[in-house]
């Protein structure tokens, strides 16, 4: 069902919106877990390290589906807000379209260049074969990957944040499911868990992407509507270009750090494999929890409903700071038990690795939480230049600190890094938010 962001309370509308967002994300990372879950356990601790590996890399092409999806999400919400509904439409065809060429773009230049960027970022040969098996299986599931994420996109622009929740709940279960069949059962391997990944988020695709069209065609519209705009693909780019260099850049930064943990061997390597997929749960969660506060800010500013952003943004920390309390609570007491459920019998650099990592970036939940708030304040407002500004001032001083602690403090200096640069890059997102709103004030 289509919601209106515009009316109500806000943070009775911000949380019955994002909940179930969170809720969908938990269960998307549940893909990512379940292949390191299934790797450690039922493969060994190289396995483990071979798909925690290539998660990097695969993080990359997820930043062009993100890029995509709050691309059209940001402008299918003004549309919807200010009630456009032939430029709504137009503006998701218009994303399908322009979607599956990058797709099929990106597809021909991994198949060229994975095995290259394999060895660029040091990956030892024990893990070599199989990291790139599970990124030759991971790319040719591309396409799923992208149109799901639009779709996602598109529901959370019309207020609808518990349709995709369902696909992806029913999904990772499955994922669970048939990673250990063909794992276990029938032998597969890495190739097993990435099949099992791959088919599971295809069957969300296609449900998801059928329910899209379904759910856009009453939407009445008194005039015709166009299958491509050029007007409106600049529009999306405008929001999607800046989106993709902040996550693709991310990514690449921690391909970088990936290349430094991998200097210090498979044990350091499988450790780190294990928590940062724990750690990427809580960050996705909360860049998700941002995205529907882009969406909430898009569609209210839309229908010139200013003050209601500020009064989102207030919410907005409110609510990820309550999600922040469980999760510190977890890795901080209970870390080093979640990283012995991804191995059999772990080797103490991979179980001290783990648990040095959750400790020190855990605390700093509070400060990343909040930066993702006023970072979808200023995606939904169209300030990506100032958007970018935080991220890369994050990125760029993370991955200088890695470079430099890791030299003089060993693995305790990459972790320590983490924090440092989120404190940085949340106080300008801040800084910039509440800027806007004095000028919006002021108006």
């Amino acid at each position: 069902m289509n919601k209106d962001l515009t009316v109500g309370n806000p943070q009775s509308v911000l949380w019955k919106f994002c909940l179930p967002l969170f809720a969908s994300v938990i269960f998307q990372q549940f893909y990512n877990i379940a292949d390191s879950f299934v790797a450690g356990k039922f493969i060994g601790e190289e396995a483990l390290a071979a798909v925690g590996n290539s998660y990097e890399i695969t993080l990359i092409f997820i930043a062009f589906a993100f890029g995509c999806n709050i691309g059209c999400s940001v402008v299918v919400s003004l549309f919807f807000g200010a009630k456009k509904y032939e430029d709504l439409k137009t503006a998701v065809y218009t994303t399908f379209i322009a979607s599956g060429a990058l797709c099929l773009l990106l597809m021909v230049l991994s198949i060229v260049f994975c095995s290259g960027l394999l060895g660029l970022i040091n990956t030892p040969e024990n893990v070599f074969a199989d990291s790139k098996l599970y990124l030759d299986i991971y790319i040719y599931g591309l396409p799923f990957v992208f149109f799901y994420n639009i779709a996602t996109g598109i529901f959370s622009a019309l207020g609808d944040s518990k349709t995709p929740f369902w696909f992806l709940a029913i999904s990772s279960c499955t994922n669970i499911f048939m990673d250990i069949l063909f794992v276990a059962s029938f032998k597969m391997g890495v190739a097993g868990v990435a099949c099992a990944t791959s088919k599971c988020q295809g069957v969300s695709c296609v449900l998801a992407v059928a329910f899209v069209l379904k759910r856009l065609k009453p939407i009445e519209c008194s005039g015709k509507v166009k299958v491509f705009s050029g007007h409106i693909l600049k529009q999306i780019a405008s929001i999607a270009v800046p989106s993709v260099l902040q996550q693709s850049s991310i990514s690449i930064g921690n391909i970088v750090i990936q290349g430094v943990i991998n200097s210090f061997g498979s044990g350091v390597m499988a450790g780190y494999s294990a928590s940062v997929k724990l750690n990427n749960l809580v960050l996705t969660s909360f860049t998700t929890i941002g995205n529907g506060i882009s969406n909430y800010t898009a569609q209210n500013l839309g229908a010139q409903k200013q003050e209601r952003v500020r009064q989102g943004f207030s919410a907005g920390l409110k609510m990820v700071w309550i999600m922040c309390v469980p999760f510190i609570i977890a890795y901080m007491v209970f870390g080093g038990y979640i990283i012995k459920m991804f191995m059999n019998s772990p080797s103490a650099d991979a179980m001290s690795s783990g648990m040095l990592f959750l400790r020190i970036v855990s605390p700093f939940y509070f400060a990343i939480s909040a930066k993702m708030v006023a970072d979808g304040i200023l995606r939904g407002s169209g300030l990506m230049k100032r958007f970018m500004i935080c991220t890369f001032t994050d990125l760029i001083l993370r991955v200088v600190l890695v470079i430099i602690l890791s030299a003089r403090f060993g693995s305790i200096g990459i972790w320590s890094s983490w924090p440092l640069g989120w404190c940085m890059g949340t106080g300008l997102s801040i800084f910039f938010c509440v800027r806007s709103f004095r000028k919006n004030t002021s108006q």
